[in-house]
């Protein structure tokens, strides 16, 4: 009778840490990166005739895009404007300076986006005399970036941030804009690693 019962406590038991042992596998938790938030690229991108690095199919700017997208999870909106397509590299230039000297303000095709959603928007296009081309400010009267943390990039043969980030914090003063990153044109193609040093910075 003893036997028994000692049996059928010992199974008892061992039932009892069985299930406990079961329950501390489901209550897991994965690590969650704190960094991490709900980000978007906001870019012009020039393709066709482009100073280095002749005529090309995609951007500069969008192959910085892509970089970013891919690395940080972040959606893309590329401002889209037909006026300069199919325009050789000085009279583009030429325009670009009679557009930034009037304060133009090309329109861009589609609507602009709904930015409620997202934490970081990362800001980049081309450095067309000093600043971002006039068609990206269109854009910026467009959408509101109050109290989201803005991070203004450039590709350029020289020119570096040049105004760029003065020029987001004049456009949006209630952004926490960040200091910025620049990149060659030329060096973008193989320049995936200095995008990605960039953002691990950033704790992407």
């Amino acid at each position: 009778m003893r036997t028994k019962t000692f049996l059928a406590l010992f199974c008892s038991l061992a039932i009892v840490l069985g299930c406990s042992g079961q329950s501390k596998k489901e209550v897991v938790t994965p690590k969650v990166n704190k960094n991490m938030s709900k980000s978007i690229v906001i870019f012009f991108s020039h393709a066709g005739d482009n100073y280095s690095v002749g005529n090309i199919e995609v951007g500069n700017t969008k192959i910085v895009a892509d970089y970013i997208s891919d690395i940080a999870g972040a959606d893309q909106f590329e401002i889209v404007t037909h006026k300069y397509d199919g325009m050789a590299y000085t009279p583009l230039i030429n325009l670009a300076q009679e557009e930034a000297k009037k304060g133009e303000l090309p329109p861009y095709e589609g609507k602009a986006p709904d930015l409620k959603q997202y934490d970081t928007v990362f800001i980049g296009g081309p450095v067309w005399w000093g600043t971002y081309p006039q068609v990206m400010f269109t854009l910026f009267g467009d959408i509101n970036l109050d109290g989201k943390t803005v991070v203004p990039f450039t590709t350029h043969e020289g020119s570096g941030l040049a105004s760029c980030v003065n020029d987001v914090k004049k456009a949006f003063p209630k952004a926490k804009v960040t200091s910025g990153f620049s990149i060659y044109g030329h060096e973008v193609r193989s320049g995936r690693a200095k995008v990605e040093k960039w953002l691990h910075g950033l704790g992407y």
